[in-house]
């Protein structure tokens, strides 16, 4: 007789467990959407709107020390076809853009690679790997704007080693197709344009209005360390974003959107001992 560990998620018990948990989840994504008709944004515009609200750009392939450069060139054009789906897009107000509904369903028909995943708290190969880099750099021009984020789901942001200077939202945003979605909501009263391509190695991206916002937005990280609990190190830190007026330069808000908790996935011995916190 075989008994069930409690403890254990169905997800977890093996391979085919885990594929139906997350077609139930797919299936249930698509009804709620079919149920609350959501707004989506899917017009796409040539012309580019003339203001820039904010900018992120970012390398595609990460070199170092156990990073596996083949998954990295596969999420290179993994992020390149699935850019190619929202690239000028234009989202009206009360519109909601929705990363999923742009990109659809991924396959390997369509071009898409083995590249980089976190599945159950393990970094492993699987499909459309990468994609997660995409939504982050749309999620760090979303944090810069008066944007509505209605949808977000963080994974760790301790992946590999910081390069340089470290930056808030770097990477950690999370999507699984279509039940792990990243969404927000034009709130203005002006369409904004999104652009996203790729270049040379590098990931960039642009947000867009029509007419100049009269805030911008800055990010702050407080209380940044590394922590061990039990035999596993954590990184740590709170981020809080300020929405400061264009023409006084007056904070007109500081408000905390990450109380960061995020599993180190790198080899413990390259955290910088002097951000190891007892």
């Amino acid at each position: 007789m075989v008994f069930w560990n409690k403890d254990v998620l169905f997800c977890e018990l093996n391979p085919t467990c885990y594929a139906i948990s997350m077609q139930k989840e797919i299936v249930k994504r698509h009804l709620q959407d079919f149920k609350r008709k959501p707004n989506f944004a899917k017009q796409h515009q040539e012309e580019i709107l003339p203001c820039l609200v904010s900018s992120h750009s970012s390398h595609l392939i990460k070199k170092g020390p156990g990073i596996d450069l083949e998954l990295q060139y596969n999420k290179a054009i993994n992020i390149d076809l699935a850019a190619k789906r929202m690239h000028k897009l234009i989202i009206q107000p009360g519109e909601i853009f929705s990363f999923w509904k742009l990109v659809g369903k991924l396959s390997r028909r369509k071009g898409y690679l083995d590249g980089r995943v976190i599945q159950n708290d393990k970094v492993e190969a699987g499909l459309g790997g990468g994609l997660c880099n995409l939504a982050n750099t749309i999620h760090c021009l979303i944090v810069h704007s008066p944007m509505q984020i209605t949808e977000f789901h963080t994974h760790s942001d301790a992946l590999a080693p910081d390069e340089g200077k470290r930056i808030p939202f770097a990477n950690g945003t999370s999507v699984a197709y279509n039940h792990v979605d990243y969404r927000f909501k034009n709130s203005t009263n002006q369409p904004v344009q999104l652009l996203v391509w790729c270049e040379d190695e590098i990931l960039y991206g642009e947000l867009r209005s029509q007419s100049e916002f009269p805030t911008r937005y800055e990010l702050l990280e407080e209380d940044h360390h590394f922590k061990k609990e039990g035999d596993k190190y954590y990184r740590n830190s709170k981020i809080y974003r300020q929405t400061i007026d264009k023409q006084s330069n007056q904070v007109l808000e500081k408000s905390l959107i990450l109380d960061n908790h995020s599993e180190v996935m790198f080899d413990y011995d390259l955290i910088p001992k002097n951000q190891i916190r007892n």
